[in-house]
């Protein structure tokens, strides 16, 4: 692989809007600031990979790259945990095709817990 190249003919990487809506159970502060860093809205520029970006790929990026602490509330093995709701440009992710879903440039990608701290 190399380190420049996209999937996507004319394009240096793959823009996203990444939006954290996340209240994992227990959390005195809202989740956001917790897992993120404070910030509750990404717009991030995928690195170009040999391979087309989708949900999997991702949330490993994710992992990698914009959680700061305690992954598992918001990882569980190479899915989201359960209780998150994942939206692509406002659509059910389950109705995409869940991680095999492919990514496109500008994609928005929006996190919704429906975990509540009491």
């Amino acid at each position: 692989m190399s380190g420049n190249r996209c999937a996507y003919p004319g394009v240096g990487g793959m823009l996203l809007a990444l939006l954290h809506a996340l209240r994992p159970t227990g959390l005195k502060r809202g989740g956001a600031e917790l897992l993120f860093d404070g910030v509750k809205k990404h717009q991030v520029t995928l690195p170009g990979q040999e391979e087309p970006w989708d949900i999997r790929s991702l949330l490993v990026w994710i992992k990698k790259n914009l959680l700061k602490e305690r992954p598992e509330l918001f990882i569980q093995g190479d899915s989201v945990r359960p209780g998150i709701l994942v939206l692509v440009n406002d659509a059910d992710w389950e109705l995409l095709g869940e991680l095999d879903y492919q990514l496109q440039d500008q994609d928005s990608v929006l996190f919704i817990s429906t975990l509540h701290g009491g």
